[in-house]
């Protein structure tokens, strides 16, 4: 047995031992890496599966009420202009039509900003009342693209300060000139990505009702505290008189921290009418104003020594977050040790949609460059980018992802760039990931661990699930500390009247939480244990639960019989107490690396994806299976932005030209290549339970390492995203 007061961090052959200081004896012992768990790193199935294939499971999309009121808003064609009037009177005389509100003497920044608003008994009432409301503009020039919109004469997106505006995640560090002076090979390219929309499957919204004054928002968001406060601040009420319920979701990336307008008007069209309402957004309105992550425009300068010493790094980039003023910055340079960085940002307003959070922000537009630029200068002194990437990255982590990854790839087999044979190429590729460990616990975190009489277990949070399996998780987390399965516990989430849990963003839901619920569940066992220890005698500190069982009790006990023993139902809160968040970490961030095959055809310019090898660490894994899905859909979202996403607005009338799901591509089953996820167990430390992000980082290299392999298989490079047949043709011509 480990000695409690030390923790073992690391992963085999690369472990570390770090002394424990003031830990607390009445609380968990950390886990470690030689730390034996029975449920914890096994492959289970999702808790709240069953009822999500077949249909139970209960999505905000899917709430009705008798006598519920539809609301929509009416949105501006143009996306400059002003509001000079609104005429709703014929849309108010139409029956069935009970409230509407007007936008009128604003200004319209993008196209699809509410003008008017309209709630009805049924779709098709307020479909019929939108197309009476009668609105005068007076039109105004507009500016989508960047590079206009930083032109002199370019028009004001707002009315003071200029469309560029600085800021970013700009860096210095060391001289990057002389750096570059005294490197032998320098590199001057541009690295461009474009806009990609969120498309979450259930489009944002929510539906109110009001009872006794009282609100509750059956909302898809990523926040449901944060949404709360922010419903009561809009309606003027007290936080306690407003419930929010995320009871499913389906899915948001990073879109769905806010209250947004159309969350407010249901709720005001809700109070006015003392009827429910519902407003959740309609496919189009997802692509116009649901969020997007930022373009990008990323000149690079980048040098290096001929022995693969990475000299400077030099990056200017700019992007447009539309009408927000910030949130185009990448993350480039980073991952790989330079002498000397510099890196100028600058984030460029034009009329369109704002840009949000969106998996893993700055990162995947960052990483496309900096790894295409890794892979020019290998290629310029002749060396393999494998290699390149080993000399230069001092994590520990990646350095073993590389070799275990290399293999499973068969990296051997890469040949020298365009020297495949035939029209029909392939190529391979590699790129690396990089996240903080987003470990980001408050004062309130809770978790309620109930035990009943007759052996049921509930556990119940007020986060969410966006659909990454985080019930599935608090399953697994209390099924470990009782010595159950999964199974065997009921899970509530998402429901503001059960303890305070964290938001759903910079992948920090688990690693926030696991340690609180873990201690909810440990608690619970400690008293159960009492209660068998004061019933049967026995020493309740020398017992355990374990396989379904009490072990080391006088007598042999089945769990259902251990909770028999209860004087009366248990319930217990685990706490988010300083000591489980403030243990020693073995690096600070997490880390992955994934390499890719591809087959472009030369003739139609077509590239297809044949495998994908992700090695991720996110460190502890609670759940294997839920882990190896998670970086999966990592990698389909990366493919799809590297080949296929891209918003395409008129430049005319700044109209998105493509918002459905027909005309804006996504990446479909035939798309698919084989996909190889190998989650990577680190001991991290940190907390209790030493889980870290996963969310993110998976999606962070794919676009990369599919645009290295393009590289490889043609001989020439693709520097913009999506690798479209026209681009990949057009690299041809220009050989």
């Amino acid at each position: 047995m480990s000695d409690p007061k030390e923790l073992r961090l690391g992963f085999a052959g690369r472990d570390q031992v770090e002394k424990l200081k003031d830990y607390p004896d009445d609380a968990p012992q950390p886990w470690g890496l030689d730390t034996g768990l029975e449920v914890v790193g096994k492959d289970h199935p999702r808790v709240d599966g069953v009822a999500k294939v077949t249909g139970a499971a209960r999505y905000s999309y899917d709430v009705r009420f008798p006598g519920m009121l539809y609301a929509r808003f009416l949105r501006s064609p143009h996306a400059s202009a002003k509001v000079v009037k609104v005429d709703l009177a014929k849309a108010k005389a139409l029956k069935g039509v009970l409230y509407t509100e007007s936008r009128e003497g604003t200004t319209v920044r993008y196209a699809g900003q509410e003008v008017a608003g309209v709630a009805a008994e049924s779709e098709e009432i307020l479909d019929d009342a939108l197309a009476l409301i009668d609105v005068e503009y007076e039109v105004a020039p507009c500016v989508v693209e960047v590079e206009a919109a930083m032109r002199p004469d370019a028009p004001q997106v707002l009315a003071d300060g200029g469309n560029v505006r600085g800021g970013g995640r700009g860096r210095n560090r060391g001289d990057v000139e002389a750096a570059h002076k005294e490197a032998e090979v320098v590199l001057e390219r541009e690295y461009r990505t474009q806009v990609q929309t969120h498309s979450c499957l259930e489009t944002h919204g929510s539906v109110s009702k009001w009872e006794d004054g009282k609100l509750t928002c059956w909302a898809s968001t990523q926040s449901t505290f944060a949404f709360r406060m922010s419903m009561a601040g809009a309606m003027g009420v007290s936080a306690a008189d407003v419930t929010v319920i995320t009871e499913h979701m389906g899915g948001g990336f990073g879109s769905k921290f806010q209250v947004d307008a159309w969350d407010v008007f249901a709720a005001k069209a809700a109070r006015a009418t003392g009827r429910a309402c519902r407003y959740l957004l309609d496919r189009r309105e997802e692509h116009l104003i649901g969020g997007n992550r930022p373009d990008s425009i990323q000149k690079c300068k980048f040098s290096v020594m001929k022995d693969g010493t990475l000299m400077g790094a030099e990056v200017e980039a700019y992007g447009t977050a539309g009408v927000a003023q910030g949130g185009a910055g990448v993350v480039n340079p980073a991952i790989y040790r330079f002498k000397a960085e510099s890196s100028d940002q600058a984030t460029v307003l034009t009329h369109a949609g704002w840009g949000r959070a969106f998996r893993a922000p700055a990162h995947p537009q960052g990483v496309f460059a900096l790894e295409g630029m890794l892979d020019e200068l290998a290629e310029a002194i002749g060396m393999d980018p494998l290699d390149l990437r080993k000399k230069n990255d001092p994590h520990p982590v990646r350095q073993a992802q590389y070799d275990i990854g290399a293999r499973e790839i068969g990296w051997q087999r890469r040949k020298k760039s365009g020297s495949d044979a035939g029209p029909v190429k392939r190529g391979l590729g590699v790129a690396s990931a990089k996240w903080g460990h987003s470990v980001r616990p408050m004062a309130g975190y809770g978790t309620l661990c109930r035990i009943e009489k007759d052996g049921s277990v509930l556990v119940a949070n007020g986060t969410q699930d966006l659909g990454t399996g985080t019930r599935t998780l608090f399953a697994v987390l209390a099924a470990e500390e009782l010595g159950l399965q999964p199974g065997d516990i009921q899970v509530r989430l998402g429901h503001t009247s059960d303890p305070m849990g964290p938001p759903s963003g910079g992948s920090q839901t688990a690693p926030s939480i696991a340690p609180v619920a873990r201690h909810a569940a440990w608690l619970a066992k400690r008293r159960l244990l009492d209660a068998v220890a004061a019933a049967v005698g026995g020493d309740a500190k020398q017992m355990d639960l374990k396989g379904g069982k009490v072990v080391g009790a006088p007598k042999d006990l089945t769990f259902k019989q251990a909770c028999s023993l209860l004087p009366d139902t248990l319930e217990t809160g685990g706490e988010a107490r300083n000591e489980f968040f403030s243990l020693p970490r073995y690096v600070g961030e997490v880390a992955g690396v994934q390499f890719a095959e591809v087959e472009v055809d030369t003739e139609t310019g077509a590239v297809r994806v044949v495998q994908v090898v992700a090695r991720q660490d996110r460190g502890r894994v609670v759940n294997t299976l839920a882990t190896r899905s998670q970086i999966t859909g990592g990698v389909i979202q990366g493919l799809s932005y590297a080949l296929f996403e891209n918003r395409i607005l008129d430049p005319r009338g700044g109209n998105m030209v493509n918002a459905d799901l027909l005309n804006y591509k996504i990446a479909g089953a035939m798309d698919m290549p084989e996909i190889v996820s190998i989650p990577f167990d680190v001991s991290q430390g940190g907390t209790t339970t030493g889980v870290s992000s996963l969310g993110e980082p998976p999606t962070v290299p794919t676009a990369g390492a599919i645009g290295n392999a393009v590289a490889n298989a043609l001989g020439v490079r693709v520097r913009s995203l999506p690798i479209t047949p026209d681009k990949v043709l057009a690299a041809l011509g220009a050989l």
